[in-house]
């Protein structure tokens, strides 16, 4: 990765930044919340020293006063300093998610899987934002403050005080050091084992049926085995730590009381200052048992914050677009070559792939299979981008549209068909809150699947799921079409778009690609039954990657039949000879 790409102000770390000035709020009320600490500590040796060797009931009543209104004053700050942080991570996560998401869904279309979860990662920080480690942390610069009085009291307790402070840190420092890699590892491991158990969910419909549950349980439960014991070492190691650091404290705490009494009985200190003095550095020791107690929360966040930094970095920085006009549909392919990834030597999946297309023009692709056919069809709506070469929509590339208006521009039939969640109408609607239900019908009568709609339970409104198990193989691609042709766009792209329909089907397919020619539609479909392409006028011929032929459709078929034809007379010659 280059330098340049590393320091760009990306969306995260920009949010990232915001969070200075809520951090600076919050560390002034912390250094009030720390200062009014002092207060019990403060009212014990006044009570102790003042008020049962005088007897006075007025100064205890006083100091009681007083001591009532700084706890109300210190439990304000604190509410405070907790509510600002949690409203930091919730405005973090609004300017945060938005991106992440989109670049969880752009994953999908790349040539590496992301092994991680943006999403997922967010949530982590989002909760660390607002936890008591947190707080731990802006509480930390505040121990020299409780040390300093603790010297104050007496010298030697300050000392012991400063010791043991020492000890505790040692002890934070060996717990970040022995369990931080095995935490870290177990989180990578646990974010493998969900796309695991989410990619053996989507197959279930083939797993459960030929019997292959108890072989894939057993390779889950192994990595599922494998990362609990990962995690177990860490967190093995970090409770141990936590529990030494938990006793020494106690212990040390014992240790202030018992030199004190020491001092006491030299006179070098009163009884009031005995108590005291173990409380202020109970406090000092406070914020660090906090943070080691909840160590393994803090490498959680902190590994993924520095994932999180590092997948914004990754991310393509998005090029300047402007308002294009709406396209009329002229599409040129100009030498397209994808290769295989990570694989140099093999043989392109398409190979400098040339052809154009005017409005009003429908292209039948066929080929073999492992022709290139659907990666072309990813290519040509921009879900995946070509090694070489480019597609241009009206003398425009792609990239040169906004996200939004190309969207209103493609219409999209994969061959890999789900819909999302939601309801039939807000599939064909493209969830587009301003979809009128005119538009919507309108395409499903194109698409030839309005009075099938009807007769489900809901009609338009039937809840989708993310199975669609109430609906069948045809009726989903049916569906799939009409929110492909929805709003007529300009350029509609179909891969094998009749995989799963029968004979009405084929001619609903037809109709609506005919009524996109008659629209000044450019059509372009992958296919390999003969009826996808019956109402298109040219053909491409893909083989190895290249175009074969290509031209009017009567002519490319009949070239590509002619080879065909001569073959099988041969072969019946060579069969009747004597």
């Amino acid at each position: 990765m280059n330098k340049a790409r590393q320091e760009r102000k990306t969306v995260y770390s920009q949010a990232v930044q915001g969070l200075r000035g809520s951090f600076i709020v919050v560390a002034l009320f912390s250094a009030a919340v720390n200062i009014l600490m002092l207060t019990g500590p403060m009212f014990m040796l006044q009570v102790y020293d003042r008020v049962l060797s005088s007897g006075s009931v007025p100064t205890l009543q006083a100091l009681y006063l007083i001591v009532l209104a700084l706890f109300v004053f210190m439990g304000i700050y604190d509410f405070l300093r907790n509510r600002i942080l949690s409203r930091a991570a919730y405005r973090f996560d609004q300017a945060v998610s938005g991106d992440a998401y989109a670049i969880w869904l752009r994953a999908a279309l790349a040539d590496k899987p992301m092994l991680s979860r943006p999403l997922a990662d967010l949530a982590v920080v989002r909760g660390f934002l607002a936890s008591p480690p947190m707080l731990g942390f802006f509480d930390l610069p505040w121990i020299p403050l409780y040390l300093g009085v603790t010297f104050i009291v007496h010298p030697w307790l300050g000392w012991l005080a400063v010791a043991g402070v020492c000890v505790v840190l040692v002890l934070a420092l060996m717990n970040q050091a022995f369990s931080k890699e095995h935490i870290a590892r177990a989180m990578q491991m646990d974010g493998t084992e969900s796309f695991f158990i989410e990619q053996s969910r989507r197959t279930a419909e083939a797993v459960l049926p030929m019997g292959m549950r108890p072989g894939v349980s057993a390779r889950w439960a192994e990595m599922h085995r494998d990362g609990l014991a990962t995690g177990q070492v860490g967190s093995d190691r970090s409770q141990g730590f936590t529990a030494m650091s938990k006793a020494f404290r106690l212990f040390l705490q014992s240790s202030l009381l018992g030199l004190g009494g020491y001092l006491a009985l030299q006179q070098e200190i009163t009884a009031g200052m005995i108590v005291a003095a173990s409380i202020i550095a109970g406090r000092a020791l406070a914020p660090i048992d906090q943070v080691i107690g909840q160590w393994a929360t803090v490498v959680r966040a902190r590994e993924a914050n520095k994932r999180l930094k590092q997948v914004f970095a990754d991310a393509p920085t998005p090029r300047p677009v402007i308002d294009l006009p709406p396209a009329n549909g002229y599409l040129v392919v100009s030498n397209i070559t994808k290769n295989v990834p990570g694989a140099h030597e093999r043989a392109p999946i398409l190979d400098v792939v040339n052809f154009h297309l005017e409005p009003g023009d429908a292209l039948g692709v066929i080929g073999p299979s492992a022709s290139g056919k659907s990666t072309l069809a990813r290519i040509l709506v921009g879900a995946t981008l070509p090694d070489e070469g480019n597609v241009r929509l009206d003398g425009a590339t792609l990239d040169q549209w906004s996200e939004t208006a190309l969207g209103q521009q493609i219409g999209y039939l994969p061959q890999k068909l789900e819909l999302t969640t939601g309801t039939v109408r807000d599939n064909i609607a493209r969830f587009d809150p301003e979809a009128s239900d005119e538009k919507v019908i309108e395409a499903a009568r194109m698409a030839g699947v309005h009075e099938m709609i009807l007769q489900l339970p809901d009609g338009y409104a039937t809840q989708l799921f993310y199975d669609s198990s109430i609906l069948s193989g045809g009726q989903l691609q049916r569906i799939g079409l009409a929110r492909a042709v929805y709003g007529i766009p300009r350029y509609v792209i179909m891969d094998e778009p009749n995989s799963n329909l029968d004979a009405a089907g084929d001619d609903a397919l037809s109709d609506a690609i005919l009524a996109l020619r008659e629209a000044g539609t450019t059509v372009v479909v992958m296919a390999h039954r003969p009826s996808a392409i019956a109402a298109v006028n040219k053909v491409l011929v893909l083989h190895g990657g290249r175009v074969a032929e290509f031209g009017p459709r009567d002519e490319v078929l009949k070239k590509a039949t002619r080879p065909r034809a001569v073959a099988d007379k041969a072969a019946q010659t060579q069969v009747i000879s004597p």
